[in-house]
């Protein structure tokens, strides 16, 4: 976590400089950070009926998209600063192996972490920093990854729906200070946090969730060392390792343009491990999961392993991601095996003793699998899941249970 604690003026002063740079990079070459979108509900306009896009605060000249078929009350938008797709997508990502990677990225260096069918690729926060969004294809599977920085939220999508794959980009937009993205196929517009339609033809399409994770780059290496690592070959001139948002992530600071009421339970900023499963959705606030390093829940009826790790560059902290604080990062996953709920604890007191069942004795790494012991080379059931700024989640999912260390 960050030890970064400048005051609210020069914070608020740091982001306007922060954004001019983004506007700037998008003028220049292309590319740059987001906004965010907001959940209220409001009902579809009856067919035919014209939606008043009159004092909105967002720019809706240019777009296809249509307008009179909405779940949200499109008031709530706001602008980000960069024009759509002023922040460009990467359509054409160049992998290269984990070796090469390291040319650039150090080895707590954060990558968005996935595998599909025995394809495993790393997706360094150093690029999705500078375009949000990749469309890509893993295992054979498309697949859309996003970042949200003003969030600190990274999720993956499957991005066929219905049998027709979509290509996305980013339209400029913030609900809640969330990346709103937008299909190149329809322009029907799509909240980050959530993976829903919320304006345009497709209002109301849900995209399908991919398990991912926040990890660092040796960790990555070390769960698959034949994995291969999204290179900063992405046809735009970017400083790719920069961070725009310096000291972003001190957790008692309000959040950057955001138009709706904090959740004060706990600090705004206060990263949290997220999950939401048969209905329930809880959030395992870092500082808490820290303490013990693991915890055996069960949520929607799912018997789960929460755990919190060390590691992993803040990437919303220093100038440099290489320079940033040590944030670490979780995991969740089922954690049965052949049938069995496995019990899981920290087999000491600090932050880096290793993760242990004890059934068996086995040693587990952040990445959910056995490194040592009766179950070596076990990996358990990867669950869909967040790392999210408490604000952002709070914002769309409101009814959300704090956990605490027992």
């Amino acid at each position: 976590m960050s030890t970064l604690s400048p005051a609210p003026a020069r914070t608020i002063a740091a982001l306007a400089a922060a954004t001019a740079f983004v506007i700037v990079a998008c003028t220049e070459t292309g590319a740059d950070p987001s906004p965010a979108p907001d959940p209220t509900p409001t009902p579809t306009l009856a067919p035919g009926a014209t939606p008043d896009l009159s004092n909105l605060r967002i720019d809706v000249s240019g777009w296809k998209t249509d307008f009179s078929k909405t779940s949200i009350d499109l008031g709530e938008l706001l602008g980000g600063g960069p024009p759509k797709d002023g922040i460009p997508a990467v359509d054409e990502p160049v992998a290269e192996s984990i070796a090469a990677a390291r040319d650039w990225l150090d080895g707590q260096s954060p990558v968005i972490a996935l595998e599909i069918d025995g394809a495993a690729r790393a997706y360094p926060l150093a690029v999705l920093m500078w375009h949000e969004i990749v469309n890509d294809t893993l295992g054979n599977v498309p697949i859309v990854v996003t970042f949200c920085p003003l969030c600190d939220t990274a999720l993956v999508f499957e991005r066929t729906l219905g049998g027709t794959t979509y290509d996305f980009g980013t339209t400029g937009n913030l609900l809640f200070s969330d990346l709103v993205m937008y299909d190149r196929q329809t322009e029907t517009w799509w909240q980050q946090a959530t993976g829903q339609a919320i304006v345009g033809s497709l209002t109301g399409a849900m995209l399908t969730f991919v398990p991912a994770q926040i990890i660092s780059l040796d960790q990555f290496a070390a769960a698959w060392p034949d994995g291969d690592v999204v290179s900063r070959k992405t046809g735009f001139m970017r400083d790719y390792g920069r961070n725009p948002y310096i000291g972003y992530d001190t957790p008692d600071q309000q959040p950057f343009l955001f138009d709706g009421v904090v959740d004060g339970r706990i600090a705004p900023k206060e990263r949290v491990a997220t999950v939401d499963l048969g209905g329930e959705q809880v959030a395992y606030p870092y500082t808490e999961l820290r303490k013990v390093g693991a915890t055996n829940e069960t949520v929607g009826g799912i018997d789960l392993l929460v755990m919190w790790g060390p590691g992993v560059n803040s990437a919303l902290d220093a100038a440099r991601i290489s320079d940033s604080d040590d944030a670490g990062t979780s995991g969740v996953f089922e954690r049965a095996v052949d049938g069995r709920a496995l019990t899981f604890r920290r087999d000491g007191p600090d932050a880096d003793d290793p993760i242990v069942d004890d059934e068996t004795g086995s040693t587990w790494s952040i990445t959910g699998r056995a490194t040592a012991g009766p179950l070596l080379g076990t990996q358990l059931t990867p669950v869909v899941h967040g790392d999210h700024f408490w604000f952002a989640w709070a914002a769309f999912s409101p009814d959300t249970k704090i956990w605490t260390t027992p």
